[in-house]
């Protein structure tokens, strides 16, 4: 009984697996029939597909055995190859018989529904393409990809739906319906274990920022996760540059709301205690250099915070000067060690000659439009030199610097012998053409609008090239500059400019003005942070439409005048940042003559100073410093037009041309005649005014002090104000804005020095940095 039930189940099973063979696409082969051969292999429901190029993709073949198994695998691979929505075998007679339905081809792709994300952008990223073969796996893939996409650009609510159009001859057209939703914004941004600095003052060292009303024009606001990663390195270097070296951010979450419409991130740190600067030494190792002079490079010193940023410019410094002298493969490298009872932390800059290579080979890939001369001259480096990571570093800042590529990556491969490395320079290419509208409105030229067409890398020479032009009701202006900043393939910057100018100057000097011109310009540096510009210019001037009540003196300016002009341009620089800096100097010395041909003959002496400095963290405080002289050549009066004229944005609580000599003549305008000589000096102390920094909003107080004087009419008319250096003096508050459309400034000023004939102003708005 036992055998027989026994008997019955294994027949029952053996009948189900047979089943499920037949419905898997092929006929049971029985023992005897396994025996007989493949007569033919017949391919019957292809149109595009060659019956060979089927057969040629299975494992079994005509003149074999009809093998379950291999019929299986033959199965298999025909799905595998992507080109067939069904496949079924089966056997008639000796024959087996392979019956397909192919794949459709994709006869065009298309996007509806995108308005944040543009068509060429969604191209790039899908991986199918027309004429390709239609699967829904790749289709479902593709749906992914731009589902990404939505959501790097912070829109995570974004749907997207493929339809497809059946077409003629077995092809389709292939929808991508998209939902884009609205934006996933970031709601708040905390931080949990911070102690030594805000929250507010963290928010403002990441990049990602809570979303805000005034920030329709930036992307900072959108939940990225990229971003959240970059931003955990952002707080780790923050963190070293201010002393606290066992920083470490322990997570950094990003929570969606209820909504589905907003990120709440949170940033948990773990801070350790803020270390100070111990012993610092150098060892110069089995080289001979001058330990004096080598820590003479050093930036770190012992008692300051310690900072990482710091470290790494002493090592630069260090290889740099090492290089200078003989040792052109020295290796720097710092060890620390930390005094945790004292919390300091003694560095040892240890200098080792290094390993001898070699660089055989700089290769240059990713650049399409850009020439290989535009990134070769800015590494510094050739084929043949030798081989240090600081001078690489080095190159890519500088690479970077050019603002023409996305990414810049110098990876290393081995050369052809163990000495020797090759340097791939893996370059990604943007956009360097910007065309730009713009309007505003100013205390000065009432309302204003630019518009410039400019291309900072033309042909992929790196030339620059502008054509601009503004308009407002003061001023008429068109401007074109060309430059080529590697003039006869030296370090040497060679532009031409050409301009034409008309400024109503009826309210300060009863007169309009005309000036058209052109000039060369070629400019080298002198150092790292300092450089010298020679310039030559020709303007043709004309003053015209000179009001019946003007000044005598400006009656007999009246007409047209060439000036031809040299000068040179010393300029010397070392602020953090070039629109918001916190530190540093700026020095300017202009130098001109004009007399080399034209009608008119002066010298003129400008010079401009700027310092800043943080006293603490949020405060900074200003001091600049400007001066000049303007003088004839032939004995004659220097031109009103070539004058100093200040007042306005140059010294605040006085009109523009609101101090300086006047013509107060009985019947007259009272018309501002410019003077020869001018002194002011400025001081300025900017800090928060209690608003989250992220609203970009600060305070400020100023003082403006100097003079203006001097004049040929000053001199021999009585009715001429000004021919003394009398003082002026004004202080004031500001409000300083970094607006989504550039910095804006609103100042109050209230002069507490002035004559009586001073033309004053209280309120000033302006755009701009001022520095």
């Amino acid at each position: 009984m036992r055998f027989t039930c026994g008997f019955i189940g294994l027949f029952a099973a053996a009948i189900v697996a047979l089943s499920s063979l037949q419905g898997a696409g092929f006929s049971v082969v029985t023992p005897a029939a396994a025996q007989s051969v493949i007569n033919v292999i017949v391919v019957q429901g292809n149109q595009r597909i060659e019956a060979d190029t089927v057969r040629s993709y299975m494992v079994i073949s005509q003149g074999e055995a009809f093998d379950p198994l291999r019929i299986d695998d033959s199965l298999k691979a025909l799905f595998r190859t992507g080109l067939f929505a069904d496949v079924q075998i089966f056997r008639q007679g000796n024959n087996l018989v392979v019956e397909v339905e192919e794949n459709p081809i994709i006869n065009r792709i298309n996007f509806e529904g995108n308005s944040e994300v543009d068509d060429d952008t969604l191209l790039a990223e899908v991986q199918l393409r027309p004429r390709t073969v239609f699967t829904r796996a790749r289709v479902q893939g593709d749906v992914q990809r731009i589902i990404s996409i939505y959501r790097r650009s912070g829109l995570f609510t974004a749907r997207v739906e493929p339809k497809v159009i059946r077409l003629p001859q077995n092809r389709v057209d292939l929808v991508f319906e998209i939902n884009e939703g609205t934006e996933t914004a970031i709601e708040r941004i905390n931080f949990v274990g911070n102690r030594a600095f805000t929250d507010s003052e963290l928010r403002a060292v990441v990049s990602t920022a809570e979303s805000a009303w005034w920030k329709i024009l930036g992307a900072s606001d959108n939940y990225d996760p990229d971003r959240l990663s970059f931003d955990r390195e952002l707080l780790r270097r923050y963190y070293l540059q201010n002393g606290y070296a066992d920083f470490r951010v322990i997570s950094g979450t990003a929570e969606l709301a209820r909504d589905g419409e907003t990120f709440f991130i949170t940033f948990t740190v773990e801070e350790g205690p803020q270390y100070t600067f111990g012993e610092i030494k150098v060892d110069v190792g089995d080289t001979s250099l001058d330990p004096v002079a080598v820590a003479s490079e050093i930036t770190t010193f012992e008692g300051d915070t310690y900072d990482a940023n710091k470290v790494d410019s002493s090592i630069e410094q260090i290889t740099l000067q090492a290089g200078k002298l003989g040792f052109a493969f020295a290796q720097v490298r710092p060890t620390a060690e930390r005094d945790e009872e004292n919390l300091r932390i003694d560095v040892t800059y240890v200098v080792n000659e290094g390993p001898r290579v070699y660089i055989e080979r700089i290769e240059i890939v990713g650049n399409v439009r850009t020439l290989d001369t535009v990134v070769r001259r800015e590494m510094r480096l050739v084929e043949g030199d030798a081989y240090n990571r600081v001078l690489v570093d080095r190159a890519r800042r500088r690479i970077t610097g050019l603002d023409f590529f996305n990414t810049v990556d110098i990876q290393e491969q081995q050369g052809s012998t163990a000495d020797k490395v090759i340097l791939v320079v893996q370059l990604d290419e943007k956009s360097t053409g910007q065309l730009n509208f713009g309007a505003g409105f100013s205390t000065t030229e009432a309302v204003l609008g630019t518009v410039s067409l400019s291309e900072r890398n033309l042909l992929g020479r790196g030339q620059f090239i502008r054509l601009a032009t503004s308009l407002s009701f003061k001023r008429q202006q068109l401007d074109f500059s060309f430059t080529e900043p590697y003039f006869l393939d030296r370090r040497i910057r060679a532009g031409v400019d050409a301009f034409a100018t008309e400024t109503n100057l009826q309210s300060e000097s009863s007169f309009d003005s005309r000036q058209i011109g052109g000039g060369l310009r070629f400019g080298f540096p002198v150092s790292e942070d300092s450089a010298v510009v020679l310039r030559y210019n020709f303007t043709n001037r004309n003053i015209s439409d000179v009001d019946a009540g003007a000044s005598a003196a400006i009656a007999q300016a009246a007409g047209t005048t060439n000036t031809s002009q040299v000068g040179l341009t010393w300029r010397y620089d070392t602020l953090d940042s070039p629109l918001d800096p916190t530190s540093g100097i700026r020095f300017v010395i202009d130098q001109d003559l004009a007399g080399l041909g034209g009608d008119v003959f002066f010298y003129r002496f400008d010079t401009r100073a700027t310092y800043f400095y943080s006293p603490w963290e949020s405060i900074r405080v200003m001091l600049r410093g400007s001066g000049g002289y303007i003088g004839s050549l032939n004995g004659q009066k220097v031109d009103i037009i070539d004058r100093f004229f200040k007042g306005g944005e140059s010294f605040r609580g006085f009109e523009r041309s609101g101090i300086g000599p006047r013509d107060l003549t009985p019947g007259s305008n009272g018309d501002a005649l410019g003077g020869q000589i001018y002194a002011i000096g400025t001081a300025e102390v900017s800090f928060p005014v209690g608003l989250p920094e992220e609203f970009g909003v600060r305070g400020a107080v100023f003082s403006d002090v100097g003079t203006i004087f001097e004049s040929h009419e000053s001199r021999s008319n009585a009715f001429v104000a000004g021919s003394d250096p009398d003082l002026r003096a004004s202080v004031g508050v500001s409000v300083l804005w970094t607006s989504p459309l550039g910095p804006l400034r609103f100042d109050l000023a209230y002069p507490i020095l002035k004559e009586d004939f001073d033309q004053e102003e209280f309120f000033r708005f302006s755009a701009g940095a001022r520095f």
